[in-house]
């Protein structure tokens, strides 16, 4: 269970910096892994409009917004918080959320759609100084087509007028707990999902297919991640491509080893593909042993197959889960 804070305040320990600490605390406390992003220590330059991404579905700027990506999809909750700036969002946070059109256009421009996104969900607090009936207005806007570019679903925001010196917000009488019950409802339901690892040697194929089948199918469900006992540099590129065929995005997935993988969780089962001796290290818990042909250097038609595969195996296995 992942949770992205994303900070847009250029003051670090600003009111809006404040309420999100309350909303990530929270979620830790109820066990959720948390990573907190501050957008005005990142280097991430203003969109150039150059189209690139509606062609290609990757941004041709080469800043530290490519470690946004991957980040943004690895969530399962993003929330975002930030002041008002004449109406709207910071310029750091503003070059983030145009940024994603990246994003959006590997949805709306290629037709691929991220395993993730029926499930993640998205959060926006707000602070403003002023009182002004239209406040927020703006910026709930652009977090809703930011969060729809992302693949998120908007799940409501927190707004608080009247907030401009330092420390205010610690002396409003409901804004923290009101962050940090907001966080309690949103986490909480997710928490209770089986944890599933899908281990193969080098997580480039068949361990990313099937977390990624599980994940579109069941991810209010299931926590399914995957992991490899020796990583390859990158992934298989014509996974992706017949994964693309099914309208299936898995890009922004780099292979992870299996000990990073298991720093902050612990599987409840796990599935493996020609790794047994791995499985030594979860004794007492239930693994799975699956047969499959390794597609490394195999051509397009046994990928399909092996992806067919894989997508069949996990439903069956979703459906036992399921029903027992």
């Amino acid at each position: 269970m992942f949770v992205l804070g994303l900070q847009g305040s250029p003051r670090i320990k600003g009111n809006s910096a404040l309420l999100l600490s309350a909303f990530l605390n929270e979620a830790k406390n109820l066990g959720a892994c948390i990573e907190l992003v501050n957008a005005a220590k990142k280097q991430i330059t203003p969109c150039q409009e150059c189209g690139a991404c509606e062609k290609k579905g990757f941004c041709p700027i080469n800043d530290e917004m490519q470690e946004m990506y991957p980040l943004l999809w690895q969530a399962d909750v993003i929330v975002m918080s930030m002041p008002i700036f004449f109406y709207g969002p910071p310029a750091q946070m503003k070059a983030l959320i145009d940024r994603s059109q990246a994003l959006w256009s590997r949805k709306y421009a290629l037709g691929l759609e991220d395993p993730g996104r029926k499930w993640r969900q998205g959060f926006l607090l707000a602070v403003g100084a002023t009182k002004g009936k239209n406040l927020f207005e703006g910026t709930i806007l652009t977090a809703k087509y930011f969060f729809d570019a992302i693949g998120a679903r908007f799940e409501g925001s927190l707004g608080y007028r009247q907030i401009e010196h330092a420390g205010d917000i610690q002396t409003h009488p409901t804004a923290l707990k009101d962050a940090a019950e907001k966080a309690r409802d949103v986490v909480t339901p997710l928490m209770s999902r089986k944890k599933i690892l899908f281990l193969c040697t080098e997580n480039a194929c068949r361990s990313q297919l099937a977390a990624a089948f599980a994940r579109m199918h069941a991810g209010d469900r299931v926590e399914a991640f995957s992991a490899g006992t020796a990583p390859a540099a990158e992934v298989n590129p014509a996974m992706v491509a017949v994964m693309a065929e099914k309208g299936v995005d898995l890009a922004y997935r780099p292979p992870v080893f299996i000990g990073d993988a298991l720093v902050d969780r612990s599987p409840d089962l796990v599935v493996s593909m020609g790794c047994a001796d791995a499985c030594r290290m979860f004794p007492g818990l239930p693994v799975e042993e699956w047969d499959l042909a390794d597609p490394a250097g195999q051509p397009i038609s046994v990928m399909r197959e092996i992806r067919d595969e894989v997508e069949g195996r996990v439903l069956d296995l979703l459906k036992a889960q399921m029903d027992g």
